[in-house]
């Protein structure tokens, strides 16, 4: 599963969760009804809020459940039916993801992550990518989407990409993603019936996806300039304060932009400002290393730097002008150690792995090391970076935003 947007279950009431999973399951199940089993490893948490959109702006007369099918049991709900979503908002969010993991997974092999680096996976990962671009052509164009748009600002990414340098705009960089969602987000209204939201939500998900870009980036900050992989901000040459103070101007132009949003009701928009508003501050806060889960203890992030903001121009991953084996660095006398590689598993065996840890729920209840790659991931439904501070008096955190100073006039 991957994704910026990770709401933490503690923090969301009963009816909040249960609408989240409602819709995530419906995203997986789509492209399972869509394109067949295998496609629903492109199930991700961002691509769901294009269906959490589409049902906010759709009028529901009558009984909101009209929204819901009964899904039947699964291993992930504990072997428990549960209502999810359906209709045109999941199948754009299945058009959308399969087009989004296809560029994920291209992104892969062309860095040699883990298996990709592997001949035989690298042919098979991009034999997958072309067919799950085929397959969300299909189903974008029977919802009047047309995935172009998607299909040509993943082809641009890579020249752009190679073009870069320092000095240049880290917003040249991320301009195919922040395009691409843009599309997106508008084609929702387009659904529901609402054209006068396109434009507004084109701006909210322009900076949605520049903020995607921008955490991922951060997030990898470290192991790429450890593998020496291509990363945006060491090519621009781009401190994480500036990447900060992007991010947080898109989170105020992503509240601006939802304000202007006609939505169906306020019942109906209440989780797209929990994700797009709350969770994604939150997103932000836990890549650069400032925000922690009141129920895990907070703890700083991978990607957070030591003080001195060593990524700026000139720096290193081991702090401000130093290098291994040099005074106070890793592996000097009284320097802190080096960072130790992740273990890294062959296809077979971290296959094998992958199957124990699916059997055994350490992939969905725990954190664990990926089988392939050895680094540390979140579990699949724990992700949690609680601090529900101005909560504490309502009783359903993040459910009434009458007893939360958020500022965001909600």
């Amino acid at each position: 599963m991957f994704g910026i947007i990770r709401p933490c279950r503690h923090r969301m009431s009963e009816g909040l969760a249960a609408s989240w999973t409602a819709h995530l399951c419906g995203l997986c199940l789509a492209l399972r009804d869509g394109h067949g089993q295998f496609a629903r490893i492109a199930t991700n948490y961002d691509g769901l809020v294009v269906s959490v959109l589409v049902e906010a702006q759709t009028a529901v007369s009558g009984d909101a459940d009209s929204l819901r099918r009964k899904a039947g049991p699964c291993p992930l709900r504990g072997m428990r039916t549960a209502p999810v979503a359906m209709g045109e908002g999941a199948r754009l969010a299945a058009a959308v993801s399969l087009v989004l993991a296809s560029a994920k997974m291209r992104d892969h092999v062309e860095d040699a992550d883990g298996a990709f680096a592997r001949r035989p996976v690298a042919a098979a990962a991009r034999t997958v990518a072309r067919r799950w671009d085929r397959a969300g052509a299909r189903t974008g164009d029977s919802l009047g989407f047309d995935t172009a748009v998607l299909l040509d600002a993943v082809g641009r990414q890579g020249g752009i990409e190679a073009a870069a340098g320092l000095g240049t705009s880290l917003l040249t960089v991320t301009e195919p993603t922040e395009t691409a969602t843009a599309a997106a987000f508008a084609h929702t209204a387009v659904l529901a019936g609402r054209p006068a939201n396109r434009e507004p939500l084109a701006e909210a998900g322009r900076l949605f996806g520049r903020l995607a870009h921008l955490l991922d980036a951060v997030e990898d900050l470290a192991e790429d300039t450890r593998s020496g992989a291509w990363n945006p901000l060491t090519a621009t040459g781009t401190d994480l304060a500036e990447a900060r103070r992007l991010c947080d101007d898109a989170l105020h132009g992503i509240r601006l932009a939802l304000r202007d949003t006609d939505f169906a009701g306020s019942a109906s928009g209440k989780l797209t400002h929990v994700l797009l508003v709350h969770e994604l501050g939150r997103s932000v806060d836990r890549a650069f290393g400032t925000g922690g889960c009141a129920h895990q203890g907070a703890a700083p992030s991978a990607a957070s730097p030591p003080p001195g903001n060593p990524y700026a121009p000139g720096g290193t991953p081991y702090g401000p002008g130093q290098r291994p084996n040099a005074p106070g660095g890793p592996g000097f006398p009284g320097g802190f150690p080096p960072p130790e590689p992740p273990r890294r598993r062959g296809l077979i065996m971290g296959c094998l792995v992958y199957a124990g840890m699916c059997c055994t729920c350490e992939l969905c209840c725990r954190e664990h090391d990926d089988p392939w790659s050895g680094q540390r991931r979140d579990s699949w439904c724990s992700n949690c970076d609680c601090d529900c501070d101005g909560c504490s008096d309502c009783g359903d955190c993040c459910d009434c935003c009458d007893c939360c100073d958020c500022g965001c006039d909600c």
